[in-house]
């Protein structure tokens, strides 16, 4: 079976927002794959942050 991808785009970038992220789409079977964080020049804080998960694809 193919591996389907899923991204979230995460816009207010805090643990609360990353953990409901992480909690929501783990409970609905996918897999947590990664995370990347889009930088602003002028802050140390992350402006978004991407949130990747993968799972089998259920079609053939």
């Amino acid at each position: 079976m193919p591996t389907v991808y899923k991204v979230i785009e995460v816009v207010t970038v805090t643990d609360e927002e990353i953990e409901k992220v992480l909690n929501t789409w783990s409970s609905e079977g996918w897999v947590y794959d990664g995370m990347h964080f889009a930088m602003r020049d002028s802050s140390k804080r992350p402006a978004m942050a991407f949130v990747t998960f993968t799972r089998e694809s259920e079609s053939t």
